[in-house]
């Protein structure tokens, strides 16, 4: 990201967090005449920070080089941003500070103790990844639960990619928008985060350039903190299922996390994932014995001969 990109990041930010809030919510009388834009004004946001209209101008057109945090904390609060949001600006401030840009990769490799954490979890679904959701390692049951994401011939598979760019998506999430804005909202945070990765900047790029629907929720600037919740799934071979999802940040591998599923007990959806863990334990196990098995299609080897 260079400083121009930036303080494009930062302006449009600032502007759509201040789009969302009217003068009511906040506390300030509604104000006369009409607005041309919705939302609360540049100067009503000074005053709910406490510092001059002027100097909130400068801000809002990028130029956050060198503000204190005291002072991002009072705008922060003055727009009322959450948890997230008001990470993202302090990350966006961090980025804007003077640095030899490094084009830095967002694919650390995953230690063999972290795979053999994977396997050893058969009943549960699990995977490693980085911050742009590219599928680094995983387990059987997980390749069973996401097969569609597997087939996209881009490696490694990249959920984020499966989403906006294959069709069946749409069947694969019931509550399709819902997962779309969830995912925008992720890479949105760590390009405030992390503003020189590489890989983020292509894979931004190429969704950008080849889906609406991804161009215009990254236009919205929203961001999100994706820790544990609940989704559902139509899987092509059980059906809707509901699951909990959690993400379990690793401290020794910065940038990576595992993200886990489980199904309420006795439910529907926990028959199903018994019923694909089955399945997938049943392909694992063909898989390799495929692997270890010797090619019985190639001819015999000769002998060697003995030399007298």
């Amino acid at each position: 990201m260079q400083p121009s990109d930036n303080r494009a990041a930062i302006r449009e930010f600032l502007a759509t967090r201040r789009a969302k809030l009217n003068p009511q919510q906040v506390g300030l009388p509604p104000g006369g005449g009409r607005r041309r834009v919705p939302g609360l004004r540049r100067e009503e946001v000074a005053v709910l920070a406490g510092v001059s209209t002027e100097w909130y101008v400068r801000l809002e057109k990028g130029h956050i080089n060198g503000v204190s945090d005291d002072v991002l904390d009072a705008v922060a609060r003055a727009l009322r941003l959450d948890e997230a949001e008001r990470a993202h600006l302090f990350n966006l401030a961090r980025a804007a500070r003077p640095k030899t840009p490094q084009r830095r990769s967002s694919r650390p490799p995953v230690r063999p103790s972290i795979e053999r954490l994977l396997e050893s979890m058969a009943s549960t679904p699990a995977f490693v990844r980085n911050a742009r959701n590219d599928v680094l390692a995983c387990n059987p049951l997980f390749r069973a639960l996401y097969a569609p994401v597997f087939d996209d011939p881009v490696q490694p598979p990249n959920i984020v990619r499966f989403t906006f760019l294959d069709p069946r998506t749409h069947d694969f999430y019931p509550d399709w928008d819902e997962a779309a804005d969830g995912m925008v909202a992720l890479l949105r945070k760590e390009a405030g985060r992390n503003p020189y990765d590489r890989d983020l900047s292509d894979l931004v790029g190429e969704l950008a350039t080849r889906s609406d629907e991804f161009r215009t929720r990254w236009a919205g600037h929203d961001v999100r903190m994706h820790l544990n919740g609940i989704k559902r799934l139509n899987h092509p071979i059980v059906g809707v299922i509901e699951i909990a999802y959690d993400v379990l940040e690793l401290p020794g591998d910065p940038g990576l996390s595992i993200t886990t599923y489980s199904a309420e007990p006795n439910t529907p959806s926990a028959d199903a994932l018994k019923l694909l863990a089955s399945w997938a334990a049943t392909t694992h196990q063909d898989e390799q014995r495929r692997t270890e098995e010797p090619d019985r299609t190639s001819p015999p080897q000769p002998e060697p001969k003995e030399t007298s």
